[in-house]
């Protein structure tokens, strides 16, 4: 039983933009993450809501729009379907995606209209990039340029290399996207913004407690931040794209598309919430300090910016209304064949187009085995058949084979099972809580302790087929359940045919004196697709 208090947990992956699908880049980062926590906590006996909900507002839904020559609310439909059908492809544990609509809209604007309210939000007047010929304010995605802090090409808003942000004009030699012929220049305009800086001493005493449990590279950056004067967030901004701000001093402005994040998923929390037969009337109910919710988020390193200090930044600005977050889990860029994800150049796989061909398990495994967590990783496509069958459907395969010869699955006849056997089966259990717990979670070493031990109970198996006596049978029944016990959060098809079977998955089962025999399901090989897929329950 694990040692955490049994709070609620909820688990946010960051906001997907609905300009396209979800690509295995972005699978192996927080989605397939967030997901293997989530099952972990709920297998655990946590309540666990796991959810995100898509970024409609963004200035890529409006750039792709363009390139494709469809409506930008047209293209949020579909990208939200088509990511809604990944999600559930991929046997992800989130109820769905809540609707962007009127009540979406309702929350958002009631996060900022308290910060308004309560004079959280200073006027400034700022410089905005401007294209001369079409008119438009240039921010985030609508503008390419250099990065201010490493040089390197960059969009506006954040640098997708060093993760540096870069406000207004900060943008070297910045251009318009939609219109690279334009003239770029610069004109005044009055926002509203939330000064960082006055938030400094919390979040130096948040950081002093959390930090040194994030990931080396992310804590690099907000070290690096917290260094130099704190960017001030804008709130509004000039555009005709999102959800128009209510403010009188900025008339005809939008509120600035990153920071509907925190009232976005506030909002996704509720309406998950209520999928699950849990209705409250305020949105943010969840999220308050007293529900005492342990909140995680799962993002990549170009999002330790947004996540890590800008939505923590507005969730602080509220006094004490909100809990924050425990962790932020944050993963490096995942390559394909040796280059960088790209939609523009069609250099992608989608994770749906790959769970056509292979299944789902198998998927899952692999991804996580070359999760992208400390460095850029690298996804194979011939890799994958060869290591999965190496490494996991092979040797799980020969265990279930020694096992049926061990110990018959139609026997009733219960077996007995020794103390070291017991204690072996314990142990299973504890090493792979040390790379699903949240200080130290980990997919790499979930699925490479994984394929080690099932290597392991393979030879076992194989080693004892030759005269096995009741107890060396029992006890090999024993690690093999905690096997599967452990394995569930990563391998779901087989967990599922398992727990069918009547075989018990509880993480803190009584490991017993007697175990009655049953099958280790079959893996399906990477080339049959679709093998064995079943429906999992989110």
């Amino acid at each position: 039983m694990s040692e955490h208090v049994r709070r609620r947990a909820v688990v946010v992956a960051a906001t997907p933009t609905p300009n396209g699908d979800l690509h295995i880049g972005h699978m192996a980062g927080p989605y397939l993450a967030g997901d293997v926590y989530s099952r972990y906590l709920a297998a655990d006996g946590r309540d666990v809501i796991y959810t995100t909900c898509t970024d409609d507002s963004q200035t890529y839904v409006t750039t792709t729009a363009r390139r494709l020559g469809v409506p930008p609310g047209e293209l949020c439909a579909t990208s939200a379907a088509q990511i809604e059908r990944t999600i559930s492809a991929m046997g992800l544990s989130m109820r769905g995606l809540p609707p962007v609509d009127d009540r979406y809209r309702e929350a958002v604007l009631a996060f900022f209209t308290r910060l308004h309210e309560t004079d959280r939000l200073r006027e400034r007047t700022v410089r905005l990039p401007y294209a001369e010929k079409t008119g438009q304010y240039l921010y985030d995605g609508l503008m390419a340029g250099g990065c201010p802090v490493c040089l390197a090409g960059s969009s506006g808003g954040v640098c997708e290399g060093c993760g540096h942000p870069n406000n207004a004009d900060e943008l070297l030699g910045a251009r318009s996207v939609l219109d690279p012929d334009s003239p770029v220049t610069t004109r005044e305009v009055t926002i509203l913004v939330l000064p960082m800086e006055e938030y400094r001493e919390r979040l130096t005493a948040y950081f002093a407690e959390r930090l040194p449990r994030w990931r080396p590279h992310a804590a690099q950056l907000v070290r690096e931040l917290l260094a130099r004067p704190l960017p001030e967030i804008p709130v509004t901004v000039p555009g005709d794209w999102g959800v128009a701000a209510p403010f009188p001093e900025t008339p005809g402005q939008i509120l600035y598309p990153w920071v509907e994040a925190m009232p976005a998923v506030m909002y996704s929390t509720w309406w998950s919430a209520a999928q699950g037969g849990e209705t409250t009337e305020q949105v943010d109910a969840l999220w308050r300090a007293e529900s005492g919710t342990e909140l995680v988020y799962f993002h990549g390193f170009d999002n330790v910016y947004h996540w890590g200090l800008l939505d923590l930044v507005m969730l602080m600005a509220h006094g004490d209304r909100y809990v924050l977050p425990q962790a932020n889990i944050s993963n490096e860029f995942y390559d394909l064949e040796g280059e960088k994800f790209s939609t523009s150049r069609d250099h992608l796989i989608w994770t749906a187009d790959l769970l056509a061909e292979v299944p789902r398990d198998l998927v899952r495994f692999y991804l996580a085995l070359t999760a992208p967590e400390f460095q850029r990783t690298n996804f194979s496509t011939a890799a994958l058949t060869e290591v999965t069958a190496r490494r996991l459907t092979g040797p799980w395969n020969l265990l279930a084979d020694a096992l049926d010869a061990l110990a018959p699955p139609g026997s009733a006849t219960p077996l007995p099972t020794t103390a070291t056997g017991r204690a072996r089966a314990a142990g299973v259990v504890e090493r792979f809580r040390l790379t699903y717990e949240v200080e130290s979670f980990s997919l790499g070493r979930t699925a490479e302790h994984l394929a080690v031990t099932v290597g392991r109970l393979a030879a076992t198996a194989q080693e004892t087929s030759g005269g096995a006596d009741g107890h060396l049978a029992g006890d090999l029944l024993l690690q093999v359940r905690a096997l599967l016990a452990c394995a569930a959060p990563l391998l779901v098809d087989t967990a599922a045919e398992a727990a069918a079977a009547g075989v018990e998955l509880a993480l803190d089962a009584v490991q017993p004196e007697k175990i009655t025999p049953f099958a280790l399901p079959r893996l399906p090989r990477a080339d049959q697709a679709g093998a064995g897929r079943t429906e999992v329950a989110a």
